[in-house]
């Protein structure tokens, strides 16, 4: 199972980068595509909680670890205000998935259609696990992109690791921490979940630095 994660890790890191690629002719629409899509999917994957390297994290938090290299992506090659898009943009997608699932399930079902306990049990999402997951996204994601830019001014365009992995490494752990503390205070002992996700999008953030230096280069060879 192990080897099947890793591959998922880095094929999502793969698509995502070549979403690079393609904005490098295009446009950045299509990495901010890329991002509203992936901030929409982790969404309804971390309805599910599972087990990696004996952490408890949701389902959705490879493919949301993967949202902090596309909005680097963009604070590198397309400035401030094409990232700033992109999170504003993830935002209001993430207000559409609520206001979606919440009228689905309340729709009357057809009358033949016996899987409505079931569709609940996958999408519903409680009032206080919305709110910390908005609270939670808007601020790290902020983070994100402010911090970059800050590290990128700071080391004069040197040191591209650096800013990478610093701006999203404690973007993470706001992220992490704003999420299972407003969402699971109370309910569950806090410090482990918190610990558990910081870990593996860590992990995600450390492997996604050879991607940025590859679209890097594939830039400036351009």
């Amino acid at each position: 199972m192990i080897i099947t994660i890793l591959f998922w890790i880095i094929g999502t890191l793969l698509i995502s980068s070549t979403s690079a690629i393609i904005a490098k002719k295009y446009g950045p629409e299509y990495i901010i595509g890329i991002f509203v899509g992936c901030i929409v999917i982790a969404n309804v994957l971390a309805n599910k909680i599972v087990v990696f390297l004996n952490f408890t994290v949701p389902a959705g938090v490879i493919v949301y670890a993967t949202t902090f290299l596309l909005t680097d992506m963009l604070s590198e090659f397309y400035g401030k205000k094409e990232a700033k898009k992109a999170v504003w943009s993830g935002f209001l997608a993430n207000i559409i998935l609520v206001f979606s699932v919440w009228i689905a399930i309340n729709w009357t079902p057809a009358s033949f259609w016996e899987n409505q306990d079931a569709f609940v049990k996958v999408l519903g999402m409680t009032p206080r696990i919305v709110l910390a997951n908005l609270v939670a996204y808007i601020v790290s994601q902020n983070h994100d992109v402010w911090a970059y830019h800050l590290w990128k001014n700071k080391t004069k365009d040197r040191h591209l690791w650096l800013r990478n992995n610093a701006s999203t490494i404690v973007s993470q752990l706001i992220d992490s921490s704003i999420f299972i503390t407003i969402a699971f205070m109370g309910v569950f002992p806090v410090l482990p979940l918190i610990i558990g996700q910081f870990v593996i999008k860590v992990i995600i953030a450390l492997l996604d630095t050879p991607f940025l230096y590859a679209i890097k280069y594939y830039y400036n060879k351009k």
